[in-house]
């Protein structure tokens, strides 16, 4: 957490990765860090503000020593014990704890999400939009487009598309809905079991618009549970340093690092998660769960996705566990209820919506050409290493043709499925929604219900 009570981007990131399946390459997660935070390691803007041009990007540094930095500035000078949740679960089978992504109980389909995914998959950035990211912004373009390269790694997935297809099914039909019923479990007592839970001292207070249980100053354990439409609760632990203490690093704080600084072990974290559903008065057999580290980690996430009508719901609970116990965490407390069927479109109907601006076609998932290099040769337009420009471009030419490109997306498949909506009073829906794959892999979302059912009224 930071001090605005933010959720820490690199969890957030792990829990909402569509592409969790894919083994990272060398420098990812800096990389994503930087996108997701809106910061370089030195706390310098990411990108310009709006009307202003672009800088060099500062290098990024080692992820862990950066986080390590950080932790320093909440470290108090006496270090109290870590809050603890039970670890195991006997009975049920788990995976050999490896760096590798897995999944315990499997069978549910992926989620599917209507918010778009980022360059590197891991936000809701609007995708397929017809505009470049931030453009809205009205911030300037990338530097290496100003200086005449093509940024064109990520094109695929950015508005201008042509999609194409065959074979699709004309059949309508119905499929059910649900709701997250967010004020059942808003109460003093759900939220005082899970911060039992997690070990936080205190009386659950409301105020702010939020159910606050434990430290607010950093010095302590401390959770939070928004009155928004999940429910969702944030907890973090400052006392837990599960990173080694970096020399020099700033500001000059003491720090010691707490721990082991062994990785707990796969089944350690999903039967800690599964603890924390289990307190909050939830069935944890309603859940799907995986776990994963990386190399370097001294931290071992899991998350617990719902499962509804045998698909995961894409509002996954999640923590990072370190040796000494709970690090972070956040997840919905709300619980989901059904709201009967709803009309649907039939996959054809679906498929010209993504050429419809009225639904906005949704990249969930990146080509895996993109995703994941060692599945074949990098493509034949993938950007080099940007090279700082000696001048500016050459003037257009007189009847230059104009660039416009537009990317062919051949869609091979579709599979109805659910995911979350948002309403304008914060409510939060489950809905029908398709998700397409295209012959590179790629996937991309649009929602299945049919015209009599969506208000199109502006707000």
């Amino acid at each position: 957490m930071n001090d605005d009570n933010e959720l820490d981007p690199v969890a957030r990131l792990r829990a909402a990765d569509p592409a969790s399946e894919v083994e990272p390459r060398a420098g990812f997660i800096d990389d994503v860090v930087v996108v997701a935070t809106g910061e370089h390691p030195a706390g310098e803007p990411a990108s310009p503000a709006a009307g202003e041009s672009e800088v060099e990007p500062t290098p990024v540094v080692d992820l862990g020593t950066e986080r390590a930095r950080r932790s320093r500035r909440w470290i108090p000078i006496v270090a109290v014990a870590a809050s603890l949740v039970v670890f195991g679960s006997a009975g049920y089978a788990v995976g050999a704890s490896t760096g590798a992504p897995s999944t315990v109980a499997e069978g549910a389909a992926p989620p599917i999400s209507l918010q778009g995914a980022s360059r590197d998959s891991g936000s809701e950035a609007g995708v397929g939009s017809g505009s470049e990211p931030n453009a809205a912004a009205g911030q300037a373009p990338s530097a290496q487009k100003m200086a005449g390269g093509v940024d064109s790694m990520y094109a695929y997935g950015y508005g201008r598309n042509s999609f194409s297809s065959s074979g699709l099914s004309t059949a309508t039909g119905t499929a059910a809905g649900y709701g997250f019923d967010a004020r059942a479990a808003s109460n003093a007592e759900t939220v005082a079991a899970l911060a039992a839970a997690l070990g936080v001292d205190g009386t659950p207070e409301l105020k702010d618009g939020a159910w606050i249980v434990g430290s607010r100053d950093g010095t302590a354990p401390s959770l939070t549970v928004s009155l928004d439409g999940l429910l969702s609760f944030s907890y973090s632990d400052p006392l837990i340093v599960p990173w080694p203490c970096v020399d020099g690093a700033e500001p000059a704080q003491p720090c010691e690092q707490t721990g082991t600084g062994v990785v707990p072990t796969e089944e350690e974290a999903i039967g800690s998660i599964r603890s924390l559903i289990e307190a909050a008065g939830l069935d944890p057999e309603g859940f799907e769960y995986t776990s994963e580290t990386w190399e370097g980690s001294l931290t071992r996430t899991a998350q617990a996705w719902p499962v509804v009508d045998g698909q995961r719901i894409d509002q996954p609970w999640s923590i990072e566990l370190a040796s000494d116990g709970i690090f972070s965490a956040y997840g919905p407390l709300a619980t989901l209820v059904a709201l009967g069927d709803y009309d649907v479109v039939s996959e054809q109907q679906a498929f010209e919506r993504l050429s419809d601006p009225r639904f906005g076609a949704q990249m969930t998932n990146l080509p895996i050409a993109l995703r994941d290099p060692a599945a074949g040769a990098a493509p034949a337009d993938a950007p080099q290493e940007w090279v700082p420009p000696t001048e500016p471009p050459a003037a257009p030419s007189a009847g230059a043709p104009v660039s416009w490109p537009v990317t062919d997306v051949a869609i091979v498949s579709a599979r109805l499925g659910l995911a979350s909506q948002w309403q304008p009073d914060g409510s939060v829906l489950v809905v029908p929604a398709y998700e397409f794959t295209d012959e590179g892999g790629g996937t991309w979302s649009v929602i299945a219900v049919a015209d009599s059912k969506l208000d199109f009224a502006t707000q």
